[in-house]
């Protein structure tokens, strides 16, 4: 297993040996004795998401309340998609960095986003297949947005689809700025990140 981690400390790519033959390829892109090694505890699997996505559907970002925060393990099993994870942590030595990933299904990669941190992915092809794994149920009165499309974060898009062919969804379309978010309160610290990855380490 191949492990980088990303610029946004938290996140890591994961890129597992591919084996090929006559009958096409296999993989293990989630492995639990490396990803602890690496990450410091175990990943607790509570549910397991799919999305289908035309090219240009554009997802997040998003982030839930810290504790306890919901961190992913996202693949992309057909076509491709770019994955992005932005530090939206208050007090973090890179709020505001970003780092994205191209995922599919030659390489196999996976991404892992820890707690606290905000997740978007842009679907590069039509019947883009997302994957992932998370460690909390879906809650909705704890789930949050930050506008992927906001001009102060300099997400990547446009180097990829035509903001033109951008499809959003209302609900991400209006969610706050970064700033606008970071003034409301909205955001989890770095000290909450901090303790509930603590706990989970125990």
């Amino acid at each position: 297993m191949d492990i980088e981690q990303l610029a946004v400390p938290g996140a890591w790519r994961f890129t597992p040996p591919v084996f090929p033959d006559d009958r096409g390829a296999f993989a293990a892109p989630f492995q639990a004795r490396e990803f602890r090694a690496v990450v410091g505890h175990t990943f607790p699997l509570a549910q397991a998401n799919t999305s289908v996505s035309r090219r240009g559907v554009l997802r997040g970002v998003h982030y839930a309340d810290v504790p306890p925060g919901q961190a992913k393990y996202v693949q992309c099993v057909a076509g491709s998609l770019l994955d992005v994870v932005v530090d939206i942590r208050l007090g973090s030595d890179t709020f505001g960095r970003w780092d994205a990933v191209r995922l599919d299904p030659g390489t196999m990669s996976a991404v892992y986003v820890s707690e606290g941190l905000g997740h978007a992915f842009l679907a590069l092809e039509e019947d883009t297949v997302a994957s992932y794994l998370c460690s909390t149920p879906y809650n909705p009165s704890a789930e949050h947005g930050v506008n992927a499309l906001d001009p102060a974060l300099g997400l990547p898009w446009d180097r990829f689809v035509a903001a033109a062919d951008l499809i959003v969804s209302a609900k991400d379309r209006e969610a706050p700025s970064l700033a606008d978010a970071r003034a409301a309160g909205a955001l989890p610290t770095m000290a909450a990140c901090r303790t509930r990855l603590d706990a989970l380490a125990e």
